[in-house]
């Protein structure tokens, strides 16, 4: 699959973006929640190589409800004060059918982790104020545990009240810079 993205810098469109998450709740439900601040940069190359570099605040974290909030930013998870950013830095983009995998390094808690996306290019546009856009979407699955997310309670039927299981779902846009 050919990707064609102008050369030159690009930075993350937070308003237009959403790096979410998912994870299995009482093993019967899922609990989504997003981060609300995050930036990021791609630096495509003549050659159509390109970088990524993604920054998300931990205290940006937001499942809709104040408490469980409180305890995910806590020391039993993200340890926002502690670790306040969680990094993705790519280190390869390989094409795979109609996506392509953008594998890195993910840190979450001081723990860094090679990870792949599985990402869909949505295309590159300039829209009606002259800016040039391009989109993508991406997911993979991690597990906290390798992230030292260890917490957890155990349910009274069996099982526990967290899963290991974290999917990841990002939709993101990223605004030309220039070269």
């Amino acid at each position: 699959m050919a990707i064609t993205l102008t050369p030159g810098t690009w930075t993350l469109d937070g308003s237009h973006s959403e790096i979410g998450l998912s994870v299995r709740h009482a093993g019967i439900s899922r609990v989504r929640a997003i981060f609300e601040e995050s930036t990021g940069t791609l630096q495509v190359s003549e050659d159509g190589s390109a970088d990524v570099n993604a920054v998300v605040r931990a205290d940006s974290f937001n499942s809709k409800d104040e408490n469980r909030d409180g305890h995910v930013k806590g020391e039993d998870f993200l340890h926002a004060e502690k670790y306040p950013e969680l990094t993705f830095v790519a280190t390869s983009v390989k094409p795979s059918g109609e996506v392509f995998d953008l594998t890195g390094e993910l840190t979450i808690r001081g723990v860094s982790k090679t990870v792949t996306f599985e990402v869909e290019f949505g295309g590159q546009a300039v829209d009606p104020f002259g800016m040039t856009r391009a989109g993508f979407s991406a997911t993979t699955t991690i597990s906290r545990k390798e992230f030292g997310l260890t917490w957890n309670a155990a349910l009274e039927a069996g099982g526990v009240l967290v899963s290991d299981k974290v999917k990841l779902d990002l939709d993101v846009a990223f605004v030309h810079q220039g070269e």
